[in-house]
């Protein structure tokens, strides 16, 4: 066996960066020349770049994608008293953002196919306090949009959409980002689009929200030093927009690199006992990450780990069983979809410039657990 196929990191940045390295560099001279350095003319270009591409009237450049969240609920009124659905099985900082409004979360068990959550489950938790739905397009599957847009316009709730790991991802033939009152995006370096550092996006096509947004992101000024509001120092630095949009000219071959490696997946697991993702029926997923399900998760984690082949485990226990949210009175099996889940799914190595050979030495080493 080749040296480049006895191990396979779980994320290759290192050669991407080295592939955009002169075209960044370049920009960030040009920055650097015009010493503009915070919002300025490259997050303008990034921002109206990334509404094209999305289909949405307005995008705003923040931090990083927990502000994404966080000023997307404030924007939308959502606070103490409030309760905000969302998924169990998801990174902290979507339940994290809630609880930073002074809003209660809310768990909903997820689907074990598309490991989103499910409509049903959202429509049986709905009270009197609900203001809002927190979808996750989670490893770059579209959640249910169609289906949860109905139960939100029904109650009369907002649809926040957490898209942090599915900048690309459709919907029917709308882009994630462009389908709920807002669309919230983080640019962490293992994203499908992700900068060099932090970064997020937060999008709407609602003047008034559009305009709070804006406010907030920048310590609630209406203009320099008049406040109307507390707000956050939550700006995307022109230098990761710079990169930012380098990398989104490329995104739909980054994509169609991604889709390509979860095939080559596909096709080598069909003789396994591991369960591929699954694909929308209607839609394109962003294979963020390419996790299955497997009934020895542990021991195969532990055998690929052996094999120098990084994996992740996405996500060991629910949001709901957390310490940190003991007090909301969740005890295992109220969500049993979420629970097993938790107990079989394992991302395996995926990037746009993984090839085939890496994915063949993963699938040598599941075909023998």
């Amino acid at each position: 066996m080749s040296k480049q196929t006895e191990g396979v990191p779980y994320l290759d940045l290192a050669s991407e960066f080295h592939s955009l390295r002169d075209d960044w560099i370049a920009a960030i001279d040009r920055l650097g020349g015009k010493a503009a350095f915070i919002l300025g003319d490259a997050v303008n270009a990034f921002q109206q770049e990334a509404c094209d591409y999305i289909g949405c009237k307005h995008a705003l450049g923040v931090a990083n994608g927990t502000d994404a969240l966080v000023l997307s609920l404030r924007a939308l009124g959502i606070g103490p008293g409030d309760e905000v659905i969302t998924s169990p099985f998801t990174f902290f900082a979507t339940a994290e953002a809630i609880s930073l409004v002074g809003a209660t979360p809310v768990f909903a068990d997820i689907d074990e196919s598309s490991f989103n959550i499910s409509p049903a489950s959202v429509q049986a938790v709905i009270t009197d306090n609900t203001r809002a739905i927190l979808p996750v397009h989670i490893f770059g599957h579209p959640a249910n949009m169609p289906e949860l847009r109905a139960i939100a316009d029904a109650h009369g709730l907002r649809l926040i959409e957490d898209a942090a790991q599915a900048f690309g991802a459709k919907s029917g033939d709308g882009i994630v980002g462009s389908l709920g009152d807002t669309g919230c995006f983080s640019f962490y370096p293992a994203k499908v689009l992700g900068c060099y550092g932090d970064g997020g996006l937060v999008t709407t096509s609602d003047e008034g929200v559009y305009e709070h947004l804006q406010r907030l992101r920048n310590h609630g000024a209406i203009a320099a030093f008049t406040h109307t509001e507390i707000g956050y120092n939550s700006r995307l630095d022109a230098v990761q927009a710079a990169l930012l949009s380098i990398k989104l000219r490329k995104i739909e071959e980054d994509i169609d690199k991604r889709q390509q490696v979860a095939n080559w997946y596909d096709e080598r697991l069909e003789e396994t006992d591991a369960i591929p993702p699954a694909r929308p029926d209607h839609g394109r997923h962003a294979f963020n990450l390419y996790t299955i399900r497997h009934p020895r998760r542990n021991a195969l984690r532990q055998a690929l780990g052996d094999a120098n082949i990084g994996t992740n485990q996405c996500y060991p226990q629910g949001l709901h069983l957390q310490q940190v949210y003991h007090h909301l009175g969740y005890k295992p099996g109220d969500l049993p979809a979420t629970d097993q889940l938790c107990t079989e799914t394992l991302s395996l190595p995926i990037f746009p410039g993984m090839t085939v050979a890496q994915v063949e030495r993963v699938c040598e080493i599941i075909r023998k657990v």
